[in-house]
Order: C-alpha cells, then sequence, then structure tokens
C-alpha cells in the first residue's frame, strides 16, 4: 500500500495538521500516524474507512491513485456519495412506494432530496416489492413504445450505477434532461457518460455525463391502463402473403446452394 502512506502524508499537510494533531482527529495514537505515512504498517479497512470520510475521498482513491497537486477528483459512477435517499415509510416502517406523477416530475428535479417534497407524494405498497427501495414514475409521450403515455413505471433504486446492464431500462434522474425512462445503450464511462436509448426508432440516442446525473431507477414492472388487445386472426390474404414468402425464401436457398 505504498500509495495510501505517501496520500495520507499528502492529505495531511494540505490540511496544515501534524500528525499529532490528525491522530487527534481520528482518535488514534501519533505513533500509528507515523507507521502509515512511513510504510512501516498497513491501517485496518475501519480506519481506511474513516480516513476517506475525513477527507472526503473514497477508499479505492487514498489505495490506487496518486494524489498530489496535479491529481484531479474523477466523477464518482455511485449515487452514494451524492446525497441521502430521501424516503417515507408506513405505520408499520415498512418504505413506502412513492409514485412521481407527470405534473410531480418538473418539481422532483429540485425536491428529490427534500423529505417534505417526498412525503407529500402519493404512496402505496405491492407484496412483491418488500425488498429494497422503490418508486414510481408516470412517463410521458411516446418514446418508449409500446409502452404507451400514461404508463407508470416501478423502479428500483440503483446505488452503484455501473450496476445497469446494457438493454436494462431505467428512470434516469438527471439535471439537464429531468426525468426520463429509458434503455440503457452502455455502460456508464467517465469520458462519454451512459448512453440512453429509446425503444422508439424515430428518437435518436443520446449521452447523459455521469456529473449530470442525480438517480438511477431500475426498471421493475409496470402499471397500463392500455390493454393489450388480442392477436387478429389470419386473414386469406395473409395466408396467401405467408406462402408467397415461405416460397420466395425457399427459391433463394436452392439458388445459393446450387
Amino acid at each position: 500500500m505504498s500509495k495510501i502512506s505517501e496520500n495520507i502524508k499528502y492529505l495531511r499537510k494540505q490540511k496544515g495538521l501534524t500528525q499529532q494533531q490528525f491522530a487527534d482527529n481520528m482518535e488514534i495514537k501519533r505513533s500509528l500516524v507515523g507507521a502509515y505515512e512511513e510504510e512501516r504498517a498497513d491501517p485496518k479497512y475501519d480506519l481506511l474507512q474513516k480516513f476517506s470520510e475525513y477527507f472526503e475521498l473514497s477508499i479505492d482513491e487514498l489505495i490506487n491513485d496518486t494524489i498530489n497537486d496535479k491529481w484531479k477528483k474523477k466523477p464518482n459512477l455511485s449515487a452514494s456519495n451524492v446525497r441521502v435517499l430521501s424516503i417515507t415509510v408506513d405505520k408499520d416502517d415498512n418504505e413506502n412506494i412513492e409514485l412521481v406523477h407527470v405534473k410531480a416530475s418538473a418539481g422532483y428535479l429540485n425536491g428529490y432530496a427534500d423529505p417534505e417534497f417526498v412525503g407529500a407524494l402519493p404512496k402505496f405498497s405491492l407484496p412483491m416489492f418488500k425488498s429494497g427501495t422503490f418508486r414510481a414514475f408516470e412517463i410521458k409521450g411516446d418514446s418508449m413504445l409500446p409502452l404507451s403515455s400514461g404508463s407508470v413505471i416501478i423502479s428500483e433504486y440503483i446505488e452503484n450505477w455501473n450496476d445497469l446492464k446494457v438493454g436494462e431500462t431505467a428512470v434516469v434522474v438527471s439535471k439537464n434532461e429531468g426525468v426520463v425512462y429509458k434503455r440503457m445503450g452502455s455502460k456508464l464511462k467517465q469520458d462519454k457518460g451512459l448512453k440512453l436509448v429509446s425503444d422508439n426508432p424515430i428518437y435518436d440516442p443520446y449521452y447523459v455525463m455521469a456529473e449530470d446525473i442525480v438517480e438511477i431507477w431500475k426498471a421493475k414492472a409496470f402499471i397500463s391502463t392500455d390493454l393489450p388487445q388480442p392477436t387478429p386472426e389470419p386473414t386469406m390474404e395473409s395466408l396467401t402473403t405467408m406462402m408467397s414468402q415461405m416460397q420466395k425464401s425457399i427459391s433463394e436457398l436452392k439458388k445459393n446452394e446450387n
């Protein structure tokens, strides 16, 4: 852990602290600080966590990055350091599913972390969604057809955004785009951001940068008032067309074989 010894020493001096002052802040002996900075000992995990919180860095950055005057903090791909999630609970202390309807979505970007705003949202529960934190978002527009405008997407809060797989759908809350429901077109990348894709092909994919993302909620289910229509019975005309296409395909296969 040579980098962590250099990093602790650099960060301590950046705060203008002596080894004794830093040890007092961390509630450890000064001799331990000296041992860590001189690579004679490695801090245990619980102390590493305390260091990371004190210096407002991740443990990964403390261990693996070379932190100096040229070091630049990278955007974190996890939401864990962005905010504390605001939730509501029922009388039995079970988490509610709050509904962000279309009219509330405009204010959600400013109120997502406000307990009063979240507390005023309509709430419900579903027996199949008990483990995790869930929120429901009403979608609008036709960018995600065949899901119709007005459908409600029940989504689970994602702390580590890279847990999302390409092809999965999610509600993404960002500073520039607001609340959108899209399909993941890529993994989140530091330089490009996250590629969002509409199921309706008339809408072009686009990227949203990591530093603009506020929340991501992985889609788990949907509620819609548009019930599916039965598949129409085949007509003689449609059967004739199908047979013609099959015969054409068979003819092409035979030509390729020859």
